[in-house]
């Protein structure tokens, strides 16, 4: 791939696109007079690459900043969906009740630390600034184990309209 009288070296591997612009030092120089727009092409293109002009900041402007990013399953398929955010404050020692969930459930730490048992899996343990999206239709129970300290946790469920936040498990 020739890039503005660059090209990337014999024996390198060819990948797609943008993936040998970047890769800026591997690249050499071909016996083609220097192109005048060569630094501005590769700043075009690592900034399109890292997002740099979207992603300045202006003084005094909010910018939002990734928690979680997760491709699920079984979200609802019907036209319309319901969306709901919930907020649940847990004292020391608190839990839920053993449940499962139709679609996927987001959960956000706000404050303290966030136990979830799924059945058959790991534990999950979440503190603040963190997010988990719990499956649907796995039997969970959600804790705060501190003995002190008090859980604030932000919740977001989509699903089809009516459809109950949880069901209870036996």
């Amino acid at each position: 791939m020739q890039i503005c009288g660059w090209r990337t070296g014999a024996g390198e591997p060819r990948l797609a696109g943008i993936s040998n612009a970047m890769k800026g030092l591997a690249m050499k120089p071909h016996h083609q007079p220097p192109c005048r727009t060569r630094a501005a092409l590769l700043a075009l293109t690592l900034g399109a690459a890292f997002g740099l002009a979207a992603q300045a900041q202006t003084p005094g402007q909010a910018t939002p900043h990734l928690v979680l990013k997760e491709s699920v399953l079984q979200m609802p398929k019907s036209d319309t969906q319901e969306v709901r955010v919930l907020t649940a404050s847990f004292k020391p020692g608190d839990q839920t009740v053993f449940h499962t969930h139709r679609s996927p459930v987001t959960v956000y730490v706000l404050e303290g630390q966030f136990t979830l048992d799924l059945e058959g899996r790991a534990p999950v343990v979440l503190s603040a600034g963190q997010a988990f999206v719990e499956p649907p239709n796995v039997k969970m129970t959600g804790y705060n184990r501190s003995a002190t300290d008090a859980l604030r946790v932000v919740i977001f469920y989509v699903s089809d309209p009516g459809t109950p936040f949880l069901d209870p498990a036996h």
